[in-house]
């Protein structure tokens, strides 16, 4: 991918979010960009399993957790489905386990953090909806990119 945030930033800063840095690397691809899609949930990781399910198509699911830290929303098995299904990445408001799986894996993981417990699995949470953090708000059809200095979001496919 031949992009830097950096780099969007000198180039289209009145047009870009950027996210606040309080993301750590947990995936094989430190470099990711994409459509975002999104998810909304709380320490349930149903929809997240379900949406990785589907083809990615290049895109980035970005979670709403909560900024929970008190289970994971992504483990190594996710982060493997996600890579056969072609998604770029994923970025959590919340914490990811299996963190030596998840850094095999050829796809982009921002998590808050680490934490061995796994999640809930009833299914509860809200798919395709604007979220919030990190202030920055995410919404589907827009593009975020992601290295190793950050996360930006845009309107728009900059590529």
């Amino acid at each position: 991918m031949k992009f830097t945030t950096a780099d969007l930033c000198d180039a289209f800063a009145a047009s870009l979010q950027l996210a606040q840095p309080l993301f750590h690397d947990f995936g094989g691809a430190s470099r990711f960009a994409g459509p975002v899609e999104t998810l909304r949930v709380f320490e349930d990781n149903a929809l997240v399993r379900q949406a990785l399910e589907t083809k990615g198509q290049g895109r980035v699911l970005v979670v709403d957790g909560g900024g929970s830290v008190r289970s994971a929303l992504v483990g190594g098995r996710l982060a493997a489905l996600a890579q056969e299904n072609g998604w770029a990445g994923l970025i959590i408001n919340g914490c990811v386990r299996d963190s030596m799986e998840t850094r095999r894996v050829a796809v982009g993981i921002k998590a808050l953090n680490t934490c061995p417990m796994r999640s809930g699995k009833s299914g509860t949470g809200e798919r395709g909806v604007p979220v919030s953090f990190a202030g920055v708000t995410f919404s589907p059809g827009q593009f975020v990119y992601a290295d190793e200095d950050g996360v930006v979001v845009a309107d728009r496919d900059l590529g």
